[in-house]
């Protein structure tokens, strides 16, 4: 959502609006930097400090973000504090002095104001005349002197830099990553889960460096700072508590960013470095135990060349010892290594003899759809269901889906319509509209029988999600007065919520009346700040819908019987 900047109190929440212009009251945004032209960032102190980044053209806001975990709408109570900090001068505010009310006032008078105070330069063009006015050997001198007592810049520039230097390597990233870690680790040696969120910090600030390196098409420092961070973090399972994910996490971006690499078009010595990488970490077993032991062996099929490479991985793959589950992905491994060095008839060859994969089968089938083969790709999927049916159940609806695909590509519509029903009814991870297939395939005159015919069906069935199913057709045929009465049988604030955008136009007067209901039990039946917030939530629901009067009401009893609940009345206070 773009904002006009002096208009943003008419597009945010007025609750929303009304905190902010208490934090900027208060005091509580520090003063925000101009990073480059448009673009500012500015710490807001709440319950922490939060970081707050805008970008603004044209009078406009277009870009916001807040660090805090505020997920109930667009803008956070901290965006809008610094929105009021940045205005506060055409408002004609100032903190602890003004009120919202006075505030909108002075916003029609000084709508056509032009702020005609010199622009204050930007981080970026002080730091450019800065750099244009110092001496080479003063910038270096301060480099100097900044690397001897300040380890995390002193890493960020060797980081930056260190393509320059010949005698670069991993090594010298396991380092900085090694030192980070005993950093946070301290004495007890041991990372607990409020340190380890500084050490994902820290260790993302060198990722980001590897990759403005694959921007410059740095590749070799990439890699190397990658396999530092995968090996050493890899490592710091051991003495870490990553409750947060902040380790786990920034071996995935390294990871991630070595799969980047391995998309490029890449030298062929930066391409074998990757791969005798990927090699030398399967050979030595250091992510054994995670998907990152498959996923170098991946990379390495991506990118191997002859047929020397593809035996030399596929020997990797042959004697790891693999669960499963990661002996059929090492088989995919090795059906993409045969494909690439060995040609398509001896990867066909491989699926074959390893028709029980589900991928290899996967595979199986689309190759047989590709050549038109229909009916091996039908007798391919239906063995696939006979297989699967007792061991693999889940299974099931994929094979379908490929029985459903193949009638589509025969133009079979009694059989489009016999699929689609069934992974309809099943509510399978749509990969296709069911729904819409068999509403263009069924004759118009014959549709409204069919589809009775199919609620029959879904409601016999009496599986917990029916209910969903059931209300997804009401919706799609615009039956309202059907789904209202759904609702009735199935009341609960989530169902009203999830179907009051589709009712609110016929039925506003019940929802409101049924929010009252289940608001009160709520209320009753539950204890804690959250659940007040939830509570209030919906509140401002019943507000939306007309029922201030049902709402009112509301706050006025819950204050009245718990006035204990200090928590409570602070939430319905901001209703």
């Amino acid at each position: 959502m773009k904002i006009p900047l002096n208009q943003f109190e008419q597009f945010i929440n007025e609750t929303i609006l009304k905190r902010g212009l208490s934090y900027f009251k208060n005091g509580y945004v520090n003063q925000p930097e101009e990073i480059t032209r448009g673009k500012y960032e500015a710490t807001v102190v709440g319950t922490d400090e939060y970081l707050v980044e805008l970008e603004i053209k044209d009078d406009t806001l277009v870009e916001y973000v807040c660090s805090c975990p505020y997920d109930m709408g667009p803008v956070c109570k901290h965006i809008v504090a610094v929105l009021f900090f940045l205005q506060q001068d055409i408002l004609e505010i100032k903190p602890t002095v003004a009120t919202l009310g006075s505030i909108q006032k002075r916003r029609k008078k000084n709508d056509t104001k032009k702020n005609t105070t010199t622009k204050k330069k930007t981080i970026s063009e002080q730091i450019d005349e800065v750099l244009e006015k110092i001496s080479h050997d003063d910038l270096k001198q301060f480099i100097i002197d900044k690397s001897a007592h300040n380890s995390p810049f002193r890493n960020l520039f060797l980081s930056s830099f260190a393509h320059q230097n010949t005698s670069e390597s991993k090594e010298l990233y396991a380092k900085q990553v090694k030192s980070i870690l005993q950093a946070a680790a301290g004495r007890e040696g041991f990372i607990y889960w409020n340190q380890a969120g500084n050490v994902g910090n820290l260790v993302g600030d060198l990722l980001n460096i590897a990759q403005k390196h694959i921007e410059n098409k740095n590749y070799k420092s990439a890699i190397y700072i990658c396999s530092a961070v995968m090996e050493e973090m890899t490592v710091a399972f051991n003495f870490a508590d990553d409750s947060n994910g902040d380790i786990g996490g920034s071996i995935n971006y390294a990871f991630d960013l070595l799969d980047t690499i391995a998309n490029e078009n890449l030298p062929n010595e930066i391409r074998i470095l990757l791969f005798e990488y990927c090699i030398s970490a399967a050979e030595s077993k250091i992510y054994s135990g995670w998907d990152w032991h498959l996923g170098v062996l991946q990379l390495a099929a991506a990118i191997l060349v002859d047929e020397k490479e593809g035996l030399l991985l596929i020997e990797q793959l042959e004697k790891s010892n693999h669960s499963e589950y990661e002996a059929e992905e090492a088989k995919c491994i090795k059906w993409t290594v045969i494909k690439k060095i060995k040609g398509e008839k001896e990867a066909e060859k491989f699926i074959a003899q390893n028709i029980t994969n589900p991928k290899l089968r996967n595979a199986a089938i689309a190759i047989a759809i590709d050549k038109k083969d229909y009916e091996k790709a039908i007798g391919l999927a239906k063995d696939g269901i006979e297989q699967n049916e007792k061991d693999k159940p889940g299974l099931i609806k994929d094979w379908q889906n490929w029985l459903l695909k193949i009638a589509q590509a025969q133009n079979d519509k009694q059989k489009i319509v016999e699929y689609a029903r069934l992974l309809f009814i099943a509510n399978f991870m749509n990969e296709q509209d069911y729904y819409a297939i068999m509403k263009n395939t069924i004759q118009n005159k014959d549709w409204k029988n069919f589809v009775e015919e199919l609620i029959k069906e879904i409601s016999a069935l009496k599986r917990w999600f029916y209910t969903d199913i059931i209300a997804d057709i009401y919706i799609r045929e615009e039956w309202w007065d059907r789904l209202m009465q759904l609702v009735r049988q199935n009341a609960s604030l989530q169902n009203l919520q999830e179907y009051e955008q589709y009712l609110a136009n016929d039925y506003s007067d019940e929802i409101a009346e049924r929010y009252e209901v289940l608001i009160l039990e709520y209320v009753k039946s539950n204890v804690g700040r959250s659940h007040y917030k939830t509570a209030c939530k919906y509140l401002r629901r019943m507000k939306k819908l007309g029922a201030t009067e049902k709402v009112n009401f509301l706050v006025d009893f819950f204050k009245k019987e718990y006035p204990q609940r200090r928590a409570l009345i602070e939430e319905l206070n901001m209703v």
